[in-house]
């Protein structure tokens, strides 16, 4: 039977709201009256068949591609669907990443394919084991996916090793599935896309988590032009055409994207070092330090059991502090937390968690 829902999206936006909301994935909404565009020459309406073109060059522009290699999508979500529906037939193999986001998995089961994984290990600081996929594909994989920062840790996996995957994925016949959706929160030394990495390269990306605008839905894919064709048209059965004022406000966030971006950073900059502080004075908690991403993936020690269901309801019911509950990402013991949004919030957020450890 397809898997027909997710879990994960069902309890973000039924679940997951507290007076301090750490539950979040993005940095905090941009102001639209910060935006410098003219809005006098917003319609309801406008001319797109098959991608509205000063968004195709917008996002071609942005990662030094050629714009028949970009698909527009509905946030980063549908942009991994898309992707998955074009590649992907029942019964196809597909590898993925564990500990994985939800969703990602999600589509994958209802797309029918058979799903084998791949382990990040904590051990490792959840780097990506080139041997590991090695193991794990055969000459029926027609697919391997990562995201880049790893959600939910925010690890980066470099050039080198990317490569290497693409690598393995051309010896079998095999793709490279890439949601780069966190990768521009890397601020300093931003790596470019894994796309120009080789034709075994399908990237998905938004600006829903870094720029604070993921009420315009600005999603992309990047594939080479063939498949890049099949997935607009398949995209004719999910959305047909997008709305526009959205694209319109998207290519404007396109000119202004240094703004927006460093506006979020200053404030995941600050929330970052609150982060730092606080697990240096903690021993019921341990994560892996980046300095990078919107988030943080926190394991409870073991003497606080191996369900951080517990203590995620008891921290929400008693002390109105929310995080992501680590069983989303198939990991129970751990949970999410999310910087960028809002300083204060965050800060009282962290000391709650610290009273509700005792």
């Amino acid at each position: 039977m397809r898997h027909k829902h997710s879990d994960y999206m069902h309890w973000s936006k039924m679940q997951s709201r507290a007076r301090f909301n750490l539950a979040t994935s993005g940095v905090g909404a941009f102001p639209l009256r910060e935006l410098p565009v003219d809005l006098e020459k917003l319609e309801i309406n406008g001319d797109n068949s098959y991608g509205y073109a000063p968004l195709q060059e917008a996002i071609a522009v942005h990662h030094g591609v050629d714009s028949e290699c970009v698909v527009e999508a509905a946030g980063t979500s549908m942009a991994n669907h898309l992707a998955m529906a074009a590649v992907l037939e029942p019964g196809d193999k597909v590898l993925i990443e564990h500990p994985a986001y939800g969703p990602i998995l999600d589509v994958a089961r209802y797309l029918q394919a058979n799903v084998k994984r791949f382990r990040r290990a904590e051990e490792n600081g959840w780097m990506v084991d080139p041997e590991e996929i090695r193991r794990g594909v055969t000459s029926k994989t027609r697919l391997i996916v990562i995201t880049n920062l790893h959600n939910p840790t925010s690890v980066l996996t470099p050039d080198s090793v990317l490569r290497e995957i693409g690598d393995i994925a051309r010896g079998v016949g095999a793709l490279v599935l890439v949601d780069e959706v966190y990768l521009d929160a890397v601020y300093e030394g931003t790596p470019r896309t894994s796309f120009h990495l080789g034709p075994e390269f399908v990237v998905t990306s938004s600006l829903t988590k870094v720029y604070g605008v993921s009420g315009l839905r600005c999603g992309w894919i990047l594939a080479h032009a063939e498949l890049a064709g099949k997935m607009r048209h398949l995209n004719d059965l999910y959305s047909a055409t997008p709305v526009h004022p959205g694209e319109f406000l998207s290519v404007a966030a396109f000119k202004y994207l240094d703004l927006l971006r460093e506006r979020a950073r200053r404030v995941m900059e600050t929330d970052r070092k609150l982060l730092r502080d606080f697990l240096a004075h903690q021993t019921a908690l341990s994560a892996v330090w980046t300095d990078w991403g919107t988030t943080s993936f926190m394991r409870l020690s073991r003497s606080r059991g191996s369900n951080a269901d517990v203590f995620l309801e008891r921290l929400c019911a008693e002390f109105e502090t929310s995080a992501v509950p680590g069983r989303f990402f198939e990991m129970p013991d751990h949970f999410r937390i999310g910087m960028g949004v809002d300083t204060e919030m965050f800060a009282e957020g962290l000391k709650r968690i610290g009273r509700a450890l005792g």
